[in-house]
């Protein structure tokens, strides 16, 4: 049998069979031409014309466990820069601090979208407040946030927008 023959029979159902599995297109359809070139490479392998289409699908198969193998090893990659995140934000001394001392309309609403990782939309029907209030608390409890580090730690923003200050300032060790 031909690679040809193959990809008349076989291309659309193939196609959203991988679809189906992997739901992103572009992804799929790198795994639907991943597919087709080992078929044709290992066409020789194929021994039962009669059993072409379990043949087939099983190429596709092992091309999607492919996928989604690599997919996880780039997961795993991003867990880790989320960790070292992490750790930086532990390394500010008084973080936890003034984000506790915070007025509670302010520190509500900071807890639920940055700390929880509700959305700000979320956030509001939590709250029972408009998404126009939960933003606009968002926005004064930053300032206050602000407003803290600088005071005590001596933080500021540089050129890049990034944080630079004591990390375990003096009054805070108090």
């Amino acid at each position: 049998m031909e690679t040809q023959k193959i990809w008349n029979r076989f291309n659309d159902e193939l196609y959203f069979y991988i679809l189906k599995k992997v739901t992103d297109k572009n992804a799929a359809n790198d795994v639907f031409q991943n597919t087709f070139l080992k078929i044709h490479k290992n066409l020789h392998q194929l021994k039962d014309e009669s059993k072409v289409k379990a043949w087939v699908f099983q190429i596709a198969r092992n091309e999607i466990n492919n996928y989604f193998n690599t997919e996880s090893k780039y997961s795993a990659q991003v867990k880790d820069v989320d960790e070292d995140i992490s750790e930086k934000q532990n390394e500010i001394c008084c973080f936890d601090k003034f984000i506790d001392d915070l007025p509670n309309q302010y520190k509500e609403v900071i807890e639920l979208v940055y700390t929880q990782g509700n959305k700000q939309s979320e956030a509001a029907k939590i709250l029972n407040i408009s998404l126009h209030n939960v933003k606009a608390r968002i926005r004064r409890g930053k300032s206050l946030l602000k407003k803290n580090f600088n005071e005590c730690c001596n933080y500021v923003f540089d050129a890049n927008g990034k944080l630079k200050g004591e990390p375990n300032c003096p009054k805070c060790d108090k």
